[in-house]
């Protein structure tokens, strides 16, 4: 019975992914001088993989075009050539190209062929070797191997090597391909032989997934037993090759090859790719996570308690009298424990390495940094800081855009620099740490930072700021973050039309998170986003208002006072304030805002002011009553009703109620 090797195919691509991270992620090394042999042997283990895997599961041109690159890194590991940083760039490019190949593979999306080749074709001239084929993207699969199945002639050797090769009945069901072995042995000298057809059995016998040719080939010129050896060293398993030396009138044996580790399978193109410095779109969002083993043991460790405890209560159930009901009430402490227990285990399984995000910004930076002739380094700090998944494939984005803001916008030209009195280098940090029930995550350069001025006489320009008036800090940088502002003089294709820093801000709410801007003119300016842990689950604070439950969540949360009639103001043009010692805090009545009647509205010393942070600013949240803390899943409305503004979600409590879960920053966008 055939295997269906598409129940494989997401692993296979997932894998691969990952092996193109590596690759580029070494290349990048030794483009900065901090690789080393090891780290060579990495990126020629990383495209062998891929391209065996491939070539196993069917896709042929991402093995064909793999091949060239491993041919190129071989090289480069046995030390006979030496790879520049043109060098570097060729293979970074085709990294890109094998990645845009494999997001193609995975979707069933289109490909550019021109790009392919020309990506060949420069991987060729470095290698020196024959031109790619006219159409890089069409592969020959037919043989340079002069067959002459009837005479079963062979060319005569002056030297070289007599080459039986027999591959096995299964080995095709392996993704292995005989025309690719020939093909890639014609490139070692001049091939020539026939294939024997005796085995072929009738046609009613005939299974074409099996194999049953062989070939007698002659192998004219300067070959080694080590590079013929690379060649069949994919198909060692599958098949049975034995190798005669011929020198002259004389020849020998040399048995049957058992290969090398070292490997360098078939060559030819493939489809397509994006431009270097589009490369931060790259690979989808996967939809599997690795999960270490010790993860998984004590997640079954949980499970086993669980069972036991259930087990315990199922007991006591069966014939329960009241002088039980203490062992009753140990059994559901013991079983809340547990569940708390099993809860942040699965969490933990959600948790991944930040550096799946923050992976791709070395090559950005270097592009970025080559097109626009400035000197930068990248300073990534916190790589290991776990994150929610579905938090990590958010954040993504938002992100890019500000790195590339501190690119394009924060760093001087190296001669500005030296002239400020900096060095020529600038630097740009990524850094990740945990603060309280929070992720934060900060991107610092020391460019010329942000002129506050600028933006104020911009803000006016555009409408968003009254002449005269008087903002802090925090409030001038948030102009940023509005839709089509933008400072630059010039508009290019790094930056400059307003387009991306409002939708920052935007993705970044929408994950309940915030972010918050400091810079000094002259000196840099740091972007930190605060994001919460995870999406699934939070710690919130259970509020009535009219009767109803609701949820506000605890990260929110500053604190919770018994407001008096005599601190509260009205502002006119502004409404309610509460003054809080020495700060005004504007008031937000969830009553009012979402028409809850039979509420405290009108009795403020009666209800509670919970007081929230939202944007860098307090406010306080008018509520009945406090009833409590508690963990609470999150249900999204937008996916199971519609999207409610004022409100992130929704969870089930404990008696079977629902209860909604508040968006401070919606609630106060709704009180503007």
């Amino acid at each position: 019975m055939a295997i269906d090797m598409e129940q494989f195919h997401q692993v296979f691509f997932e894998e691969s992914f990952e092996g193109l991270d590596v690759m580029e992620t070494g290349l990048l090394n030794l483009d900065n001088g901090e690789a080393d042999d090891e780290e060579i042997n990495t990126i020629f283990r990383a495209a062998h993989s891929i391209k065996g895997g491939s070539g196993t599961f069917g896709f042929q041109n991402i093995a064909d075009f793999t091949h060239i690159m491993e041919t190129l890194l071989d090289e480069v590991r046995d030390g006979i050539r030496e790879l520049t940083h043109d060098g570097i760039n060729v293979l970074l490019k085709s990294v890109d190209c094998l990645r845009m190949m494999m997001n193609a593979a995975s979707d069933g999306g289109d490909v550019d062929d021109s790009e392919v080749k020309t990506n060949f074709d420069a991987l060729q001239n470095i290698l020196g070797s024959a031109e790619a084929p006219a159409n890089a993207a069409d592969v020959n699969t037919e043989t340079s191997v002069d067959a002459d199945s009837e005479s079963g002639s062979k060319t005569d050797l002056s030297s070289g090597w007599k080459i039986n090769f027999t591959p096995h009945k299964n080995f095709m069901q392996f993704g292995n391909d005989p025309a690719r072995i020939i093909r890639e042995l014609a490139t070692l000298g001049q091939l020539s032989g026939h294939v024997d057809t005796s085995a072929v059995p009738e046609f009613v016998d005939l299974n074409p997934e099996d194999m049953f040719l062989s070939w007698q080939l002659a192998l004219k010129g300067d070959a080694t037993k080590d590079q013929i050896n690379d060649v069949f060293a994919w198909v060692e398993d599958e098949s049975d090759i034995t190798l005669t030396e011929v020198t002259g009138e004389q020849s020998k044996a040399q048995g049957t090859v058992k290969p090398d580790t070292k490997t360098t399978p078939s060559k030819a193109p493939v489809k397509a790719v994006a431009k270097a410095e589009k490369k931060e779109k790259s690979t989808p969002a996967s939809s599997s996570i690795r999960v270490g083993i010790d993860k998984i043991d004590d997640l079954i460790n949980m499970v086993g308690e669980l069972v036991i405890t259930q087990s315990m209560l199922s007991m006591l159930g069966e014939d329960f009298h009241m002088d039980r009901l203490e062992k009753l009430q140990e059994g559901l402490i013991q079983l809340e424990r547990h569940t708390r227990e099993l809860q942040e285990s699965v969490m933990q399984i959600r948790m991944v390495p930040i550096s799946f995000t923050f992976s791709r910004f070395p090559r950005m930076v270097r592009d970025l940094s080559e097109k626009l002739d400035k000197k930068i380094e990248l300073v990534m700090y916190g790589e290991n800081t776990e994150l929610d998944k579905t938090v990590i494939e958010k954040i993504g984005d938002p992100l890019v855009h500000l790195v590339r803001n501190s690119i394009d916008h924060g760093i001087e030209m190296p001669e500005d620099r030296i002239a400020a009195g900096k060095p020529e280098v600038g630097t740009i940090q990524l850094n990740a740490f945990h603060r309280g029930g929070n992720i934060v995550i900060e991107i610092t350069d020391d460019g010329k930072g942000i002129d506050k001025d600028v933006i104020y006489n911009k803000g006016i320009e555009k409408g968003l700021v009254e002449a005269g008036s008087k903002l802090s800090d925090q409030q001038i940088y948030d102009l940023l973050f509005n839709p089509g502002f933008s400072t630059a003089a010039e508009i290019t294709d790094v930056s400059g039309r307003g387009v991306g820093m409002d939708v920052v801000k935007k993705n970044i709410m929408s994950l309940g998170g915030a972010i918050e801007t400091h810079s000094v003119k002259g000196q840099g300016s740091i972007f930190s986003i605060r994001l919460p842990l995870t999406l699934a689950i939070l710690d919130g604070q259970s509020v009535t208002v009219g009767g109803d439950n609701y949820i506000i969540p605890l990260v929110s949360i500053v604190e919770s006072v018994q407001p008096k009639k005599e601190q509260l103001n009205m502002v006119a043009g502004k409404g309610e304030t509460y003054k809080l010692r020495d700060e005004y805090l504007p008031i937000l009545r969830v009553c009012d805002l979402f028409n809850i009647p039979d509420a405290k509205a009108d009795k403020l010393e009666e209800g509670l002011l919970v007081v929230v942070e939202a944007d860098g600013k307090h406010f306080g949240v008018f509520v009945d009553d406090l009833l409590g803390q508690q963990q609470v899943v999150i249900k999204s409305l937008e996916s199971n009703y519609k999207r409610i503004e004022g409100v992130s979600g929704a969870t089930i409590l404990g008696d079977g109620s629902v209860a909604l879960i508040l968006d401070i920053p919606g609630l106060i966008r709704m009180s503007d």
